[in-house]
């Protein structure tokens, strides 16, 4: 007992400031300069798609990277906090997928339902989609490429049986909850302020709370985390459920953004996910990253989405594009892990 107490607090304090908790940690600072980098190239994106068309600086196509971000933020701050642990969650658009057409399906058969249910059943599949994923990765030990690849297909069939080429339209959706997205509050979208509102909770939530914190541990060093009382599984399980119930909420919001939704709802959109975090500073390693930075890849990504279409370049070039960016995110991750080596190597020596 003796011997634990001894060595838990160094090896917290050491985690805490590989998570950023320690305003002075040298990570810390990496990742802030990372966030700054990518405000830069946020803000350049938009100055030179105005300079070469000037009509993209207008408030509709302003409107519309705030209402496509806004899904995709939220979406992305979920799979931060999964890839925070050294994990993935590949099942988020399946899970957007099936969310929307069953909220959906919900105001057909009530065409009165309040709007906070409606929300909140989207949530609750959501839960139960990042409850079969916890299973699996936290008490199955499934690897979670593989249980998260595998529960993509599942919810993707599952709701191509249920949907069974059906769709539900715009027409069956009541005006309140389609003002969620065509509504707005001071000139912002009403789509956009709450999911802010979402992602301020969230980043509050890993910065200031101490099971925030014991995700970055684990994507640390899981064995160090377990050495520092870190309840690994139950923090894993935690993680999952949160990026299901994320997924589930943003098919609530899907459906009332677009209106209209099938069996194929976001297919394909969780790669769109992962490049976000990943652009956004998220070390796909694990232990490193914040949802701003994730927001702002997103925003990122989102810009370019909607400048290559006011430049009239081909679609394609946005996936070569995302491609072109995670390798680029991933090799500044290796770049700066190298560096941070070093330099703790030459400390150590000098020492």
């Amino acid at each position: 007992m003796m011997r634990h107490s001894i060595h838990s607090a160094p090896v917290r304090q050491s985690l805490e400031k590989r998570s950023g908790t320690s305003s002075g940690g040298l990570v810390a600072n990496l990742a802030k300069s990372r966030e700054t980098t990518l405000f830069v190239v946020l803000i350049l994106l938009v100055v030179g798609t105005g300079l070469a068309k000037p009509q993209f600086l207008n408030l509709q196509n302003l409107r519309d990277v705030l209402l496509n971000v806004s899904i995709i933020s939220l979406l992305t701050a979920g799979m931060t906090v999964v890839i925070l642990m050294r994990h993935i969650d590949l099942s988020v658009g399946s899970t957007v997928g099936i969310s929307a057409y069953a909220v959906g399906s919900l105001y057909v058969a009530f065409p009165h339902m309040p709007v906070v249910v409606a929300l909140a059943a989207g949530l609750a599949l959501g839960l139960v989609a990042g409850g079969i994923n916890a299973l699996l990765v936290a008490v199955g030990r499934v690897p979670s490429l593989v249980a998260t690849l595998s529960t993509l297909y599942i919810f993707r069939g599952a709701d191509y049986a249920w949907v069974h080429g059906g769709q539900i339209n715009a027409t069956s959706l009541p005006d309140a909850y389609s003002r969620l997205a065509t509504g707005t509050l001071l000139g912002i979208p009403t789509l956009a302020l709450i999911a802010v509102v979402v992602l301020v909770g969230l980043s509050v939530y890993l910065k200031q709370f101490r099971g925030g914190r014991e995700h970055y541990a684990i994507g640390s060093n899981p064995e160090a985390a377990r050495l520092a009382g870190v309840n690994v599984e139950r923090r894993v399980m935690s993680g999952f459920l949160l990026s299901g119930a994320i997924a589930g909420f943003a098919g609530a919001l899907w459906l009332a953004r677009f209106g209209t939704v099938d069996a194929s709802t976001a297919k394909g959109i969780e790669l769109q996910v992962v490049a976000a975090a990943v652009v956004g500073s998220v070390a796909i390693t694990g232990g490193v990253g914040t949802i701003l930075g994730a927001t702002l890849g997103a925003l990122v990504l989102g810009v370019i989405s909607i400048a290559l279409v006011v430049l009239h370049v081909s679609p394609f070039w946005e996936q070569a594009i995302q491609g072109a960016l995670i390798v680029a995110a991933i090799a500044a991750d290796t770049l700066l892990a190298r560096s941070v080596a070093k330099r703790m190597m030459r400390k150590r020596d000098h020492g």
